[in-house]
């Protein structure tokens, strides 16, 4: 539960020119701002956006609202789940927010199930390139052998996946996570004999962001030669990630895009 004080702040914060401009080309048209609707096709720009009114509205598909609105229309959040969304964009800490349970992440949307599991295991192979003895002798070597600085690796949250079978799978199921959410999420499988293990076994990563920077998928280059093994390996197509309505690096560049 998020205290009411808490999401004051967040309403308070959520300017409709800001959130909406992370998604949508605004022009100035007087004291409004206008572009394209990102909800329906359209060449000739319907969507205005009222900063002093704190709404957008589109006079081509009739979708309107506040920021909060926006970003469950968008992003197919639950009202909560669009509040932190907010909340993480404008640095307001959720006091009472802790980590996921097991009971949580049973109960969460598979939407949402599958972007808390690639956001967890982002963590885990970021934090095996830095904190793992094999992490920092094969996946940083081969990143500095290719030219690639800390800041870089930091940035784009490039990680590591240890050789062990089970290593990451093992321990998010140890913690509550559900094979079948990994296995959708592109993150584990399970062979005949029902034994589960890393899709990406030995392999540097590289996370894919959606538009608002949420992680949706991973792209993994082998290091050791394996003829039964791609040399590069990407994450299925999911709820979360569609191959070609996805750019590598949208995320980072959005700002400099616009």
């Amino acid at each position: 539960m998020i205290p009411k004080n808490t999401v004051e702040d967040i309403l308070a914060a959520a300017h409709v020119e800001e959130v909406v401009g992370d998604f949508v080309t605004l022009k100035k048209r007087g004291s409004n701002l206008m572009g394209l609707c990102p909800f329906h096709g359209e060449k000739t720009p319907s969507f205005v956006v009222s900063p002093n009114k704190g709404i957008y509205k589109c006079f081509g598909c009739g979708k309107a609202g506040n920021p909060v609105s926006f970003i469950m229309e968008h992003e197919k959040l639950a009202y909560v789940d669009a509040l932190r969304w907010l909340a993480k964009k404008y640095n307001i800490e959720i006091v009472e927010e802790k980590s996921q349970t097991p009971e949580a992440i049973a109960s969460a949307n598979e939407r949402e199930s599958l972007l808390i599991a690639l956001e967890y295991a982002q963590k885990k192979f970021e934090e095996n390139l830095w904190e793992s003895e094999e992490g920092k002798t094969v996946g940083k070597t081969y990143f500095y052998e290719r030219g690639f600085r800390d800041e870089t690796i930091k940035k784009f949250g490039l990680g590591y996946s240890k050789k062990e079978w089970g290593s990451f799978t093992d321990e998010a199921l140890k913690i509550g996570y559900n094979i079948e959410v990994l296995q959708k999420a592109g993150l584990s499988k399970v062979n005949e004999q029902g034994r589960s293990f890393d899709m990406f076994r030995e392999r540097v990563i590289f996370p894919f962001h959606n538009l608002s920077g949420r992680v949706v998928a991973f792209g993994g280059r082998q290091l050791v030669k394996d003829d039964k093994s791609p040399k590069y390996l990407n994450s299925p197509e999911s709820e979360v990630y569609k191959k070609s309505e996805l750019l590598y690096g949208i995320y980072h560049a959005r700002s400099s895009i616009r």
